[in-house]
């Protein structure tokens, strides 16, 4: 019975397809994410490199989600989808080839994970949006995005530990050609679908009234706003945490490749353990409060994980934050997409991008700087304090009620000011 209420979603083929192509995609792309860090390390022994690594990955999420989101609202969201998976099979190859050539250095790398970042902008509003198609019975939308969550950090589970092995063995191109592969699945699972025919919407207004629009309800709309400013600020100070974790291995618990993507496996576990309580929760449990219980969790792990030396006493702090970053992270993400209208629906989830993808580079630049010069241990304990004072911080407004009359009142204002610009 508790199965059956946690795959509810799978009752729909296309989110069966997807989630199984899927699955074996994002393996590959934690392969190809760890194996870059390690690499950038190996080239570079610099805590700040590691940060404009990560910021070379997400940055351009920042940038173009914005664009991303209007065109996943304005085109055909599947075969937007489809050609996103094919160049990041592209950019894969590409990078397999240049590792394998032996002739790369650390610029090179940066500026093929700035092609990935720029196609991922484009790939998630579009794949985000696309998963409300897939579903058939609506009420499973909630399930089949903490689903979602599930699959991504399963493979973040599997990725990290397998890349660890195949760097130790046979050194990152064969990581980055494994992630190539891998597309493969996902590829085929969406040609196989079998989604309604594409009905192409009337469109009044061009594509900057439409990214103004999507501003102006998103802004208009103080439940939606208050859970992305807050995403925003987990993402900005709080999520960069990944990025200290090759000094971690590698200097502070003195271990290898697969000391690195151990503990990246270790985060995947308590994440992992996160996404299945989230997609067990009954219908109309108070996802708010769990947010701030779990922004809490997020910040108290990083907190005592920060100062331990020791791998094995360290490992269930690090289980901590895994659990609670993806508690936030999801639950942030059920919370906007149940609320958003359909009409504005990739255009918030591009803002939704924005908020997590583009705050990341941004703050792992910080994060890179400030472990430079204070070390990671307590910039680790920094993030952990911060991450608890937002959860304080946005606590009073999670338990507002009065937001969702709020709502209703400045979108109907929104909608008169759209006909009549229409």
């Amino acid at each position: 019975m508790i199965i059956t209420k946690t795959l509810r979603a799978f009752q729909s083929r296309n989110y069966r397809l997807y989630f199984s192509g899927q699955s074996l995609s994002l393996i590959g792309t934690w392969m190809q994410r760890t194996a870059v860090y390690w690499l950038i390390y190996e080239l570079t022994s610099s805590a700040f490199m590691l940060g404009l690594t990560a910021f070379a990955a997400q940055f351009p999420s920042f940038l173009f989600s914005i664009i991303g989101g209007v065109v996943s609202d304005r085109f055909n969201r599947y075969k937007v989808l489809l050609l996103t998976q094919i160049a990041s099979l592209v950019q894969a190859i590409i990078l397999t080839v240049l590792i394998m050539s032996g002739h790369y250095t650390a610029w090179q790398v940066l500026f093929l994970s700035v092609v990935l970042g720029t196609i991922n902008a484009f790939d998630v509003p579009a794949r985000q949006a696309l998963v409300y198609d897939m579903v058939d019975n609506k009420e499973h939308l909630p399930n089949a995005i903490a689903l979602n969550s599930s699959m991504v950090h399963l493979a973040r589970l599997i990725g990290p530990a397998l890349s660890g092995l195949v760097l130790h063995q046979w050194g990152a191109a064969i990581c980055f050609l494994l992630n190539g592969c891998s597309f493969i699945a996902v590829i085929t699972s969406l040609l196989f679908m079998k989604l309604p025919p594409y009905k192409k919407p009337e469109r009044v207004t061009n594509a900057i009234t439409d990214l103004k629009n999507g501003f102006i309800y998103l802004k208009n709309t103080p439940s939606i706003s208050t859970i992305m400013l807050m995403l925003a600020l987990v993402s900005l100070f709080s999520l960069p945490y990944i990025t200290l974790l090759p000094i971690y291995a590698k200097e502070i618990f003195h271990g290898k490749a697969t000391t690195f993507g151990y503990l990246n496996s270790i985060v995947g576990v308590g994440a992992l353990g996160g996404a299945i309580f989230l997609a067990s929760l009954n219908p109309g449990a108070n996802l708010k409060r769990i947010l701030f219980n779990n922004t809490l969790l997020f910040g108290a792990g990083l907190i005592l994980f920060s100062h331990l030396d020791i791998l094995s006493y360290a490992t269930p702090f690090l289980i901590i934050v895994g659990f609670g970053m993806m508690s936030q992270t999801t639950i942030s993400n059920t919370l906007i997409q149940t609320m958003v209208t359909p009409a504005m629906r990739g255009r918030v989830i591009s803002y939704y991008a924005m908020a997590f993808f583009g705050m990341q580079p941004i703050g792992a630049l910080l994060i890179g700087a400030l472990s430079s010069h204070i070390g990671a241990p307590k910039t680790f304990l920094i993030q952990g304090i911060i991450t608890c004072m937002i959860a304080l911080l946005f606590g009073p407004y999670l338990r507002q009620r009065a937001l969702k009359q709020t709502d209703k009142m400045k979108i109907g204002q929104l909608e008169e000011r759209t006909v009549e610009t229409s």
